[in-house]
């Protein structure tokens, strides 16, 4: 019985050594993927950075239309006119210099020959005064770029959160798959033992069937985790933006760690002031009382420049040039929709103002759960590493005592089992522990590296 014993752990043994070397050798042949670089190339890679990429683009087109509304407008014209008109004819012919004496006749004033009329112009015309309406646009303009700014750098942290979750996962499906295959290359070993001394007379038929229902169940556990690996892997190339069928080796492991937690005022202050979507959500108040100021000056007059030069021909060659300058001020004296833009302006901004508020409270409400998932996290990791502890100390007691005969299969397969739900538990606390700390991070607008995570 002690000589079938031995042998079936040598086997093992030597099987996860031969695994190991597999292991190796394939780790050689292709680079190892660290979770920094998983990150740098999601950085480069994720269709939603390019998103974000080009709103910033957009918000910096936008800020630079806005101010140049304060450029002149320069027009240039060319047009041909026919007739016989009196006005026309006579206004042409002074146009073109070609006004006479003989032109004062009656009859040709009120009958004039049809003439045609070439003129070629020139016109500018420049704000001088626009109602505040230029700066009121490079405003809202210039907070939509910082807008812009803050969703990009949102994407960026939501980018590392997830290539963090999906790279600890990966890292927690193969570990839970070597647990199982473990697991199942014990309950092998189980088996033919309990054949062995069911064979030798030292051991009932019981024994070997309820040997051979925990192989089998553990099978089971081995074939789902291969299966959770996969998907796993899928979920981590998804996350980086590249091919969900990319093979990757990975170099991290899911030790234990102990990260620094800052109290729960110093984590909502740092979310108040450094989230993304806060800030951007006091951006957008702004932005709605910039509009609430450019509605009011719509009330108050507008000044203009203008300018214009041209030459008015009767052929392509010959013809006279004039030109015109002027400054207009114009009063709306009735505008019947202005009243209504103030008050969808301030409707706007009030809007904004309760959204903000609104963020404010949901933040605090994140950073608090999120801060309690952290620490449940780190106590469950702290059970379970005990619990581990002592399930392995129990299965190496009832090993020896199932060598000696003074122990039964049920008492050796209930402590396997023990030791492997607790080694699956070490594994899972770990992973909520890394990612309730990423999400920790992200929740308080301070997931903008993966230091914590490698140093």
């Amino acid at each position: 019985m002690r000589r079938g014993l031995r042998g079936a752990m040598v086997w093992i043994a030597l099987a996860i050594g031969v695994e190991g070397m597999a292991g190796a050798a394939w780790a050689q042949e292709r680079e190892s993927l660290t979770l920094p670089g998983a990150v740098e190339v999601a950085l480069r890679s994720h269709p939603l950075v390019r998103a974000a990429a080009s709103g910033g683009a957009l918000a910096e087109a936008q800020l630079e239309e806005a101010r140049r509304s304060r450029w002149p407008t320069i027009q240039l014209s060319e047009t041909v006119t026919r007739g016989n008109n009196p006005v026309f004819a006579f206004g042409s012919l002074l146009e073109q210099g070609r006004f006479t004496q003989q032109n004062f006749f009656l009859p040709r004033l009120n009958n004039p020959e049809a003439l045609t009329n070439f003129r070629v112009g020139v016109s500018m015309r420049m704000p001088v005064f626009d109602q505040r309406q230029a700066s009121t646009r490079i405003r809202q303009a210039g907070l939509r770029r910082e807008q812009a700014g803050t969703q990009t750098e949102q994407v960026a942290q939501r980018i590392r959160f997830e290539v963090i979750r999906t790279y600890y996962g990966l890292l927690l499906a193969q570990s839970r798959r070597q647990v199982t295959t473990e697991s199942v290359r014990l309950a092998e070993a189980d088996v033919e033992v309990s054949r062995n001394r069911v064979e030798l007379g030292t051991a009932v038929a019981a024994d070997l069937l309820a040997a051979e229902v925990q192989l089998s169940e553990v099978r089971q556990q081995q074939i789902e985790a291969t299966g959770e690996e996969l998907t796993a892997l899928a979920a981590l190339n998804t996350a980086m933006g590249i091919a969900i069928e990319t093979p990757q080796v990975l170099a991290g492991e899911l030790g234990a760690r102990t990260f620094p937690l800052e109290s729960q005022e110093g984590l909502l202050r740092e979310a108040l002031q450094r989230r993304p979507d806060v800030v951007r959500a006091g951006l957008a108040w702004e932005s709605g009382q910039a509009g609430v100021r450019g509605a009011r000056s719509e009330y108050l007059p507008r000044v203009d420049l203008f300018t214009s030069a041209g030459a008015s021909r009767h052929d392509w060659i010959n013809g006279s040039g004039d030109y015109t300058v002027g400054v207009s001020v114009t009063f709306q004296l009735l505008d019947a929709g202005r009243g209504a833009r103030v008050a969808q302006a301030r409707a706007a901004a009030e809007i904004a103002s309760g959204e903000r508020d609104h963020l404010q409270q949901q933040v605090r409400f994140e950073v608090v759960e999120a801060r309690q998932r952290v620490q449940t996290a780190a106590e469950r990791m702290v059970v379970a590493e005990r619990t581990t502890e002592r399930a392995g100390e129990a299965l190496r007691i009832v090993q020896d005592r199932y060598r000696e005969g003074l122990s039964t299969m049920t008492e050796l397969l209930r402590a396997q089992t023990a030791l492997t739900r607790a080694r699956l538990q070490v594994l899972a606390s770990r992973y909520d522990y890394y990612v309730g700390y990423a999400g920790l991070l992200l929740t308080t607008g301070q997931l903008t590296g993966v230091g914590p995570f490698v140093s």
